[in-house]
């Protein structure tokens, strides 16, 4: 069984200001996405901002390939991209969802988040996806906390997803995270209720469900880090960085 960190209040305190700044530059991204924005300029932006905070970009350089570590600040994942899109040259399109994912390091502690947005006008599939992805994250969370399971959590977003008839991508978790940006445990967006490691008060976890409008399959990209849906059909993305309570889940990224 997974080892789980229990944060104190000195550590969550710390993770709050990370996870504040995480909340800020979604915020800021959000407000400058439009059509003919170059995902290049977004990541600039993001990381002076980031930086002006006190803050270090956590993706930047991240990586277990030392000849191919992310060159982004950002992820920027454009329709049928579900995660760890590389920002560059190419620009944003009206009709298009957007998911920008971000995490920051301050102090030694991390947080992260994501959302995904509309680019003008979108599809009404599109928009669904959308709606129904960030309210799984909010089932979610709220099975969070102390006394449940951690598949009570990937059950009620896996039961809202495929309920309007979409899939929660398989080969993709959240995680655990604090000192690392990835810790235990691995969160899927699946699984069975009262199964999973027993949720502490204190533990604290990113919770991130990735949704596609067709099948979950995913394939990766020769960049080695681009994912995308394997049927080309778009994805959804929202996460927050939460600590478990004995009640409702406080959440430090909103």
């Amino acid at each position: 069984m997974a080892h789980v960190p229990v944060k104190n209040s000195r550590e969550i305190g710390l993770m709050k200001e990370s996870c504040r700044i995480v909340a800020e530059v979604l915020a800021l991204i959000g407000s400058r996405i439009a059509s003919g924005v170059r995902t290049r300029d977004l990541d600039r932006v993001a990381e002076e901002y980031i930086r002006t905070r006190g803050g270090e970009p956590a993706f930047k350089g991240y990586g277990h390939d030392r000849r191919n570590l992310f060159p982004g600040t950002l992820c920027v994942s454009i329709d049928d991209e579900v995660v760890h899109g590389i920002p560059g040259g190419g620009t944003i399109e009206e009709g298009q969802v957007v998911s920008i994912d971000v995490g920051v390091k301050k102090n030694g502690y991390y947080g992260d988040g994501a959302r995904t947005f509309p680019v003008g006008r979108v599809s009404e599939e599109k928009s669904r996806l959308l709606r129904v992805t960030e309210e799984a994250l909010l089932l979610g969370i709220a099975e969070a906390r102390s006394g449940n399971h951690l598949h009570d959590v990937s059950a009620a977003v896996q039961r809202h997803v495929e309920a309007a008839g979409f899939s929660v991508v398989r080969d993709l978790v959240g995680h655990g995270i604090g000192k690392n940006l990835h810790e235990d445990p691995a969160i899927p967006n699946y699984g069975e209720p009262g199964t999973g490691v027993l949720l502490k008060e204190g533990m604290a976890l990113a919770i991130e469900p990735m949704v596609n409008a067709g099948t979950h399959r995913v394939t990766v990209g020769d960049d080695g880090w681009t994912v995308r849906t394997a049927d080309g059909k778009p994805s959804a993305h929202f996460e927050h960085t939460i600590v478990v309570t004995t009640g409702e889940a406080e959440i430090l990224t909103r």
